[in-house]
């Protein structure tokens, strides 16, 4: 069982920056899959990104709406994934969950809220 907890979050204007962070349980955090995805109430949840790892190289996809503007990375030595984001837009107020996957599992975390009003 992964345990994953989600910080970062909060009001940001339009335009603004938001640094999402997501703690991991676990030893083997650098054979976790990272993604972020969002969800809008009454919305299906979106994917944002993702990282994965092998050997030394991060390989990280973006959903076409955020490339230039958010971008994942992830801290072995502290079990942490990241979403930088940058250029926020208000349609953007949403949910924003991590997920670990491994060997066919899927862990989420709880979510945190991010709202972009002026």
């Amino acid at each position: 069982q992964v345990q994953l907890v989600e910080s970062g979050g909060g009001l940001v204007q339009p335009g603004g920056s938001l640094r999402l962070s997501c703690a991991a349980s676990g030893s083997i955090f650098s054979r976790y899959a990272m993604g972020w995805y969002r969800q809008a109430p009454g919305k299906l949840r979106e994917w944002v990104a993702r990282i994965t790892t092998a050997g030394s190289t991060n390989y990280v996809d973006y959903v076409d709406s955020v490339k230039g503007r958010f971008t994942i990375s992830r801290d072995n030595a502290k079990n942490t994934a990241y979403l930088q984001m940058n250029s926020l837009k208000p349609e953007e107020t949403e949910v924003y969950y991590c997920k670990s996957s491994i060997n066919g599992s899927e862990f989420w975390g709880q979510g945190t809220q991010v709202t972009v009003s002026s």
